[in-house]
């Protein structure tokens, strides 16, 4: 699953690199602990061009009356995407890419302490995750969840489930710029896509900050 991320790209040099329209208020960067309900910038595509925007990490169904009247959607199972009331019709019309720099994972020791692990594409470049979106509410707020799928031999030792990520060259198949075929996107990555790495229980807050959540340890 991914339930925290980083991000340390400045905007400009994401949204030049999917050819996207900036907005005017993203998220600043550098981010070392990214939470659910933080603003999060995404790529969006409609007929007039690609947008770099920023969300609500944390989709919220249109029959929901306030954004916490039920479970903090923050991930959506590929495996049932496409049957879910609650993302079915994003999962046809409305996808975006959520950019990253990595997220954290967690596994347990024997008394049952848990251990962060930050994990990031080997290559250096973005991580590319794909992801559903929706606006809520009579201010049309948008938010989004990440699509997850069972974990690939890279990382099933860490945890049974990943974000689906994507190869920049998949991303207006994502979108639906390139026709039908996105389906076949949501699958584990390939191994050896991924660096992962254990790093300091500091993470373990949602307050924590700075470069050093993300030293391996």
């Amino acid at each position: 699953m991914c339930g925290r991320m980083t991000n340390t790209t400045p905007a400009e040099a994401m949204a030049r690199l999917f050819d996207a329209s900036p907005a005017n208020d993203l998220p600043d960067t550098p981010n070392f602990n990214i939470c659910p309900t933080h603003s999060v910038a995404v790529v969006t595509s409609d007929g007039g061009g690609r947008r770099f925007r920023p969300m609500r990490w944390g989709f919220v169904p249109k029959w929901y009356k306030s954004p916490t009247d039920g479970p903090l959607l923050i991930n959506a199972r590929a495996e049932t995407i496409a049957d879910k009331p609650a993302f079915r019709d994003a999962c046809r019309a409305r996808r975006c890419l959520v950019l990253a720099s990595g997220f954290y994972e967690w596994t347990k020791d024997a008394d049952g302490n848990r251990l962060p692990w930050y994990i990031s594409p080997k290559d250096g470049g973005p991580l590319i995750m794909a992801g559903i979106w929706q606006d809520w509410g009579p201010e049309n707020m948008p938010t989004f969840a990440i699509v997850t799928t069972g974990a690939g031999p890279g990382l099933d030792h860490i945890h049974h489930r990943e974000p689906v990520s994507l190869a920049k060259d998949d991303a207006a198949k994502w979108l639906g710029e390139a026709g039908k075929g996105a389906a076949l996107l949501m699958q584990a990555a390939p191994q050896g896509r991924f660096d992962a790495f254990r790093v300091d229980r500091a993470v373990n807050s949602n307050r924590a900050s700075g470069p050093d959540l993300i030293e391996p340890i």
